[in-house]
């Protein structure tokens, strides 16, 4: 039996550990069996990444991003899936290639909460998105105020980068408002008389009155009627804005007084912007709204969450009555 050379055993030993090698670059690291994503922010070291890798990753993918990254980490957000080998990881965080994600901007109240949702979605702080949101200079290059800044945000769901800043993710946001104002909806704002900011603050006072998708027209009608005949839209959702107490169950006279430009009680006209951000069913009821000639509404009695119209304020107080007795009928302070 032929004997085999020091110089094949050691070309046999250097082949077969270029292909261990080449098997772990590219064998799938992924452990969870399903699609996960590694988050590496400002704050993180190699260590802490291989950590956080850990909870992902199989151990020989752990190691081996950690050799091929060195210290060449890029701040981001990794999709790891179940295909995924090591050398493929390592290039996408040594290059920066983040997997975008999915954002949903929510129809909610303040801005304030509005920071709270998106920073548990990115890289960001509500303190710094705040601190954007209610910066002169942002207002200033945006073409809003403090006020209308909501009107910038159309509730949908965009992809975006998990480390977008939060002047970018304003610009993202003008760009898809200008998209969402089509020509179409442009037209029917335009036919009301109305601005794009002027459509969205009243959406935002309809969303408020009622979540009846197919009551929102007629909702809107009414309103309307009010603001084009220069009466108070007196509005009870503006007094719980301008209080800033939404568990606010009945709405009494005392309330009706509160010192806000929002209380439209008080002023006449829309409040100086959104009291939340509007959904897209509550924009659209307005720029389709029903033509009619009802002056007021209250909720209905049968609490269906519904409402009676009426054309005359004697009318309107006998409907306001029923709705009354029957808070009080369930004890409803």
């Amino acid at each position: 039996m032929k004997k085999i050379s020091k110089k094949t055993c050691l070309m046999l030993g250097l082949t077969l550990a270029l292909g261990l090698a080449l098997a772990l670059l590219f064998a799938p690291i992924n452990k969870t069996g399903e699609t996960a994503y590694l988050y590496i922010d400002n704050d993180d070291t190699k260590d802490s990444v291989a950590v956080k890798l850990s909870e992902i990753s199989r151990p020989y993918g752990v190691w081996m991003a950690q050799a091929l990254m060195g210290d060449g980490m890029s701040v981001g957000r990794y999709e790891i899936g179940t295909t995924m080998g090591s050398f493929m990881l390592a290039r996408h965080i040594m290059n920066g290639q983040q997997s975008p994600l999915r954002l949903t901007i929510p129809s909610v109240r303040t801005m304030e909460r509005l920071a709270e949702e998106l920073s548990e979605k990115l890289m960001v702080t509500k303190e710094e998105l705040m601190k954007t949101f209610e910066s002169a200079d942002s207002c200033a290059k945006y073409g809003v105020t403090p006020e209308t800044m909501p009107c910038l945000f159309i509730p949908n769901t965009y992809e975006v980068y998990w480390t977008i800043s939060p002047n970018a993710l304003l610009k993202k946001m003008q760009k898809e408002s200008k998209s969402f104002w089509n020509d179409e909806r442009t037209r029917k704002a335009k036919a009301l008389g109305l601005t794009h900011d002027e459509v969205i603050t009243l959406a935002s006072i309809i969303d408020e009155e009622t979540a009846n998708n197919a009551e929102k027209p007629m909702i809107a009608g009414m309103y309307y009627n009010r603001y084009k005949q220069g009466m108070p839209l007196q509005a009870d959702p503006t007094v719980k804005f301008a209080l800033k107490d939404f568990d606010i169950k009945r709405i009494y006279n005392n309330m009706l007084n509160v010192d806000s430009p929002y209380n439209t009680y008080r002023n006449e006209g829309l409040p100086p912007g959104p009291i939340r951000i509007p959904s897209v069913a509550g924009i659209d009821a307005v720029l389709n709204l029903v033509k009619h000639d009802y002056l007021y509404m209250c909720a209905k009695e049968d609490f269906s969450g519904t409402h009676n119209f009426a054309r005359t304020y004697d009318e309107h107080l006998q409907n306001a009555a029923r709705y009354s007795k029957a808070l009080n009928a369930r004890n409803i302070k």
